[in-house]
């Protein structure tokens, strides 16, 4: 999972696995498998890092100290 801003300020985390697309207008707006959307304030660009960060950790692994 990774955390994301919702547009009111709050902190939430997303399972990235459920992520469609990710388009940007005035807000980033992330379209989820089941056709839902979810407005943040991360760029595309900072989920997308986020996302491949996450996915480092997955495939080679972490402790319990880095979630």
């Amino acid at each position: 999972m990774i955390a994301l801003t919702a547009i009111s300020g709050k902190e939430f985390y997303l399972n990235c696995e459920l992520i469609y697309r990710i388009d940007r207008s005035f807000d980033t707006i992330i379209t989820l498998t089941d056709g839902k959307t979810v407005r943040v304030s991360e760029t595309e660009k900072e989920i997308v890092e986020k996302v491949i960060q996450y996915k480092r950790k997955i495939y080679n692994g972490f402790s319990e100290g880095e979630l």
